[in-house]
């Protein structure tokens, strides 16, 4: 796992180049310097972090630095207890780091403010940060003197909540009869759906055909399913796990305007297939026989 980085060693925007303001400059001038000078700053010390170079990175920070860790409230105070510090998190993993600057605001001529966002990664893990860092000036240079972060909350993607789905990816066959459906699953290119297709094709040819797309409703914070059939029908279910299966409540409109709903029950088997069935089926408020389980099989 991805150890929790300070952000403020190793990051944020920070460490900075001479100001050289005179004082016949106007007020909007030293500004403009001080958050040139700052911006050159978080480049530097971002690039001297890429480059695992402590010496570079600690430079940055002034004499008596303090960065308060986000876990535990410690505050590591001064060059050397920080310099270890980074010693310590690139010597047992190799993360790089990216800062995006927010707003540098210049309180007065020693003091500045940065607030900004920090993204620091190893591997396929990642760390998110939001960072206020203050800068003061010090033997006309800026440099780091106090870090502040509180950690932004993981967002989960779609791909992340659909992903309990992924059996479903592939290509499928069920023979009854003199009939055969077949289904093909894949995600999107956006990775936010599952887009199944589906045919129902007999002797003379295919019979009926249609679309069902699979995603996270926001809303309901449930997965849900929308299928439109080739004959102008279409359906709507919510998906919930249950004891190793699927079950989907659906809700139905035909094309002649009549509602009905039932339960599909899938159950992922060892073998690769899936099990099948519907139930509770209902049209214009009248039950309907339940259908039972079949194999779907994977070509």
């Amino acid at each position: 796992m991805l150890r929790t980085l300070p952000l403020a060693l190793v990051i944020l925007a920070t460490g900075l180049f001479a100001v050289t303001a005179n004082a016949q400059k106007a007020p909007s001038q030293v500004t403009d310097g001080a958050t040139t000078k700052i911006k050159e700053a978080i480049a530097s010390y971002v690039a001297a972090f890429n480059d695992r170079d402590v010496e570079k990175m600690i430079a940055h920070w002034s004499p008596d630095g303090v960065y308060t860790q986000r876990d535990t409230g410690e505050q590591i105070v001064g060059r050397e207890a920080i310099a270890a510090e980074l010693k310590k998190i690139l010597s047992d993993s190799d993360p790089r780091l990216s800062v995006t600057t927010q707003a540098i605001d210049v309180i007065s001529p020693n003091v500045a403010l940065e607030r900004g966002a920090s993204l620091v990664t190893k591997g396929e893990n990642s760390f998110e940060s939001e960072y206020t860092v203050v800068f003061v000036k010090h033997n006309d240079q800026w440099l780091i003197d106090r870090v502040t972060e509180n950690e932004i909350a993981a967002t989960i993607s779609n791909r992340q909540r659909l992903q309990p789905l992924d059996w479903l990816v592939g290509e499928w066959t069920d023979v009854a009869g003199d009939s055969t459906i077949e289904f093909n699953c894949q995600w999107t290119n956006n990775q936010n759906y599952l887009s199944r297709t589906y045919k129902v094709s007999k002797a003379g040819g295919v019979t009926s055909s249609g679309l069902q797309i699979i995603g996270w409703d926001p809303i309901k914070k449930q997965i849900r399913s929308w299928l439109f059939d080739s004959d102008g029908s279409y359906v709507s279910g919510l998906w919930t796990e249950s004891e190793g299966r699927w079950v989907v409540q659906s809700l139905a409109t035909l094309v002649d305007g009549s509602e009905g709903s039932f339960t599909s029950i899938f159950r992922p088997l060892e073998d690769g297939n899936y099990g099948w069935q519907k139930t509770n089926r209902v049209l214009n408020g009248e039950l309907l026989p339940s259908i039972d389980e079949v194999i779907i099989q994977r070509k």
